[in-house]
């Protein structure tokens, strides 16, 4: 399972969106692991939660490209 960080409430709970916002969870941010903020992409696996750096990554300069497009910044 995929899921992105969409917001830490409380400084102790992760709510996670899945499945494009079809679908929230609530995880305790000490499943997570260390580190993990708002917008980061996690895997869900047998071991637990584990951040995708690379998706991470590529989501973040595509929400960049995205803001930059709306505000027609180069």
């Amino acid at each position: 399972m995929t899921a992105i960080v969409d917001r830490i409430e409380d400084n102790n709970i992760a709510v996670l969106e899945i499945n494009g916002g079809e679908k929230f969870l609530d995880v305790p941010l000490s499943e997570l692991p260390e580190g993990t903020s708002q917008g980061d992409v996690l895997t869900h696996t047998a071991s637990g939660w584990q951040r995708d750096a690379a998706a991470t990554n590529k989501r973040s300069l595509e929400i960049l490209s995205l803001f930059n497009k709306l505000f027609k910044r180069d």
